[in-house]
């Protein structure tokens, strides 16, 4: 059996299928490149051929791409010269595409060959636009659901099987750096007009059209393989094209912050690679490929956002239960979460039953949906058909009756143990006994408001993240009487409302809001201790990540924190360990500099809102010190505070599988992607050089960073995460 089969008909034309066994997508393998080159040599040995077609056995795509399994995987099986090996691995990929290219022709004159054309039925991604970019002239299906670029650099990677090469040739730079630098995907006719592809044709057309062009006698040499060619926009050493790679460098870093290797190294092969001939090109791309390879956060970035992310998608952590689609759902409250709740099960063709105490309020809430659909139509992504039938699903009121037939309730009414207490009752007494009520929280123990529950097994907690719409990451939090079926029934939901999540057990702050409290008080209190508030988000900002602690604190607004401290003091009673963090909180509160919302906080904001510089009151109560830390201490301050809760959370229970607490961690607060999530960053710079970090800041900044049990074991033992725990890490 074979991924790849060869078929000649009575022209003369040869087609070879793409068709990857066991898979509803083409995806490619090392075998498969090594059956597409036989059938290519087959073809060009083949006096009876005069010309190829490659095409999908897929209906409606192509390819989605090589097997990332085996990207993440390389490195490994590279032998005990590693970056010698991924090179002429890489370089192997490279012969077979340039042999498509070149297709027979003469190397001197460019004379005879034969034409090879690709022919899309639909999705084209990675590997999958690859090959077609080597091919002579690409038809795709005029398919619009389907998705034509390359997307690698969103996983830590780039382009680098040509990709990057010829597509910076094709385009020029500047054309070519949306799609190569951002991922940018397209549909087929956006693809032909960005000039990725050449032609697009109806569906039931693909194939004698492509047939037709390969009969036509076509001149078939690629412009880079001409003598005389130029880049477009100029290369680097023309003035246009310097100032692009000026620009596209300072875009990069400007993005990136110089944190994710694979930006840079894409940017060095198309700049590097633009000096000198095409065949000379490739071997760029293809060493800094190796490179981007050699460098763990590639592969702890693909193992963390695909990998790991696809497995809990499909259901990696669900336990044994019948299917719970979820048909009806109840939301109830109709503010903002309430709302987004609402529009992401609607889009999933969920009926929902959305309540609030009054009309007015329960159809503010479904305007929410209305507003997202008059958006997408606006950008001609939702047609008015659509928009009928989404807020169809919505049934905006103020009647607990209409809750029957529901099989699940999320309730996301206020923070309120006693108010949440009182919507349960009032649902349960409408709902059967099959019906799963969950309650959205981020602080709450859901053990104590399972209590008020008619079945605690039936109770579980799902945390949504604000914005709902556009926050991937969801956290199932199991009480400690909650059962399988109820996690099956969430882990189902978010698979239908398309969202990434995670189960974790029931403590304090759950997982996610355990780890990023920390993060924010550390940032709050260096201010305090006179550190530059410039130097505390910079710091954050040049180790990946998306805001800084202070920043987030005006996001999520100054009031919200201000309350989590009460309330955490409260319980913790003398064990609270952040009265230094609550002196600068409440005082911005006592300021009334809420955050964004108020349009004042630790930033300062113009009269619309928009955010400009650091406030320069908190210098005045609180001066900046004449000695500041090194920007690596700032840094480590920041993210061990984050990771060491990680760990801890491993250590007592609260996470069950380290694949959720990375996915978990990036998903949900943006924890530096490149290194692939607190566990995967910890395996990076190793158990023992951690442990003896944590004991240099403890002795410096205090017991909040004393190496957790767990850490000094396996750094005395040399271990590392991954390998300790494999897929499926248990608490410790």
């Amino acid at each position: 059996m074979t991924d790849f089969t060869m078929s000649t008909d009575a022209d003369g034309v040869a087609t070879i299928v793409w068709d990857t066994i066991g898979k509803s997508m083409n995806v490619m393998n090392q075998q498969g490149f090594l059956d597409l080159d036989a059938l290519i040599d087959q073809a060009l040995a083949d006096d009876a051929i005069k010309g190829v077609i490659i095409t999908s056995g897929k209906q409606g795509t192509f390819a989605g791409g090589m097997d990332l399994n085996i990207i993440a995987k390389m490195k490994e099986s590279a032998g005990d010269d590693p970056a010698r090996g991924l090179f002429e691995g890489v370089m192997n990929m490279h012969a077979v595409l340039r042999k498509i290219e070149r297709a027979g022709m003469d190397p001197k004159t460019n004379k005879g060959g034969k034409p090879i054309a690709c022919a899309l039925p639909g999705t084209a991604l990675g590997i999958g636009l690859e090959i077609p970019l080597a091919c002579h002239r690409i038809f795709a299906a005029d398919n619009p659901k389907a998705k034509i670029g390359l997307p690698e650099i969103l996983v830590g990677i780039f382009p680098g099987a040509g990709g990057t090469t010829r597509l910076s040739r094709k385009l020029g730079a500047m054309g070519a750096s949306p799609l190569l630098l951002e991922g940018k995907l397209n549909d087929p006719k956006k693809a032909k007009a960005a000039g990725v592809v050449d032609e697009v044709v109806p569906a039931d057309e693909l194939l004698s059209a492509a047939k037709a062009w390969v009969l036509s006698e076509p001149a078939i040499v690629k412009p880079w393989d001409e003598k005389g060619y130029k880049m477009p926009g100029g290369a680097p050493y023309h003035p246009a094209g310097f100032m692009t790679f000026v620009g596209a460098s300072a875009m990069v870093n400007g993005k990136t912050q110089g944190v994710y290797p694979a930006a840079k190294a894409l940017l060095s092969a198309v700049y590097e690679g633009a000096l000198v001939p095409f065949d000379t090109a490739i071997k760029i791309e293809a060493r800094w490929f190796t490179n981007v390879l050699m460098n763990p956060s590639s592969s702890a970035m693909i193992r963390s956002l695909f990998i790991n992310k696809e497995a809990l998608e499909k259901g990696a952590n669900r336990p044994e239960a019948p299917d719970q689609k979820v048909k009806k759902v109840g939301v109830i409250g109709a503010g903002m979460m309430g709302a987004g709740i609402s529009l992401v099960s609607a889009l999933a063709g969920i009926e929902v039953v959305l309540i609030d105490s009054t009309q007015e309020a329960a159809d503010k809430g479904k305007s929410y949906t209305t507003a997202h659909l008059d958006k997408g139509i606006a950008r001609k992504k939702v047609t008015e058909e659509k928009k009928t039938a989404v807020l169809g699903l919505i049934n905006a009121t103020t009647d607990y009756d209409a809750l029957k037939g529901c099989d699940l309730i999320v309730e996301a009414v206020f923070e309120d143990v006693g108010v949440k207490a009182d919507v349960t009752a009032k649902v349960q007494a409408v709902t059967g006994p099959d019906c799963v009520f969950a309650t959205n929280t981020s602080t709450l123990p859901i053990t104590e408001l399972a209590k008020a529950a008619a079945d605690a097994e039936k109770f579980i907690g799902i945390h949504f993240f604000s914005p709902v719409d556009k926050m991937l990451l969801v956290e199932i939090i199991k009480g400690k009487e909650t059962g399988d079926v109820a996690v099956a029934k969430a882990l189902d939901y978010v698979r239908q409302i398309k969202k990434t999540p995670i189960v974790v057990n029931d403590e304090r702050f759950f997982y996610a809001n355990r780890c990023i409290i920390p993060y924010i008080n550390e940032g709050i209190r260096m201010v305090k201790e006179g550190v530059e508030p410039s130097l505390i988000e910079n710091a954050a900002k040049l180790v990946g990540m998306p805001l800084g602690p202070l920043q987030l604190v005006d996001e999520t607004s100054v009031d919200l924190g201000v309350k989590i401290a009460k309330a955490t003091r409260a319980a913790m009673g003398d064990a609270y360990p952040d009265g230094e963090v609550d002196e600068v909180l409440f005082w911005m509160f006592d300021q009334e500099r809420l955050g964004r919302k108020s349009n004042a906080g630790f930033y300062s904001y113009d009269e619309k809102g928009k955010r400009g510089g650091l406030w320069d009151g908190l210098a005045a109560q609180y001066p900046v010190a004449d000695e500041q830390p090194d920007l690596i201490t700032v840094q480590h301050r920041l993210l061990f505070a984050q990771t060491l809760e990680a760990v801890r959370a491993l250590e007592e229970g609260v996470l069950e599988d380290i694949r959720e607490g990375d996915v978990g961690a990036i998903l949900g607060w943006g924890f530096a992607p490149w290194s692939g999530g607190p566990f995967s960053w910890l395996d990076i710079i190793g158990a023992p050089y951690a442990a003896e970090r944590c004991d240099q800041l403890t002795a410096q900044f205090g017991e909040r960073f004393k190496t957790p049990d767990l850490l000094r074991e396996m750094a005395d033992k040399g271990q590392e995460f991954y390998k300790r725990f494999g897929a499926t890490a248990k608490a410790a």
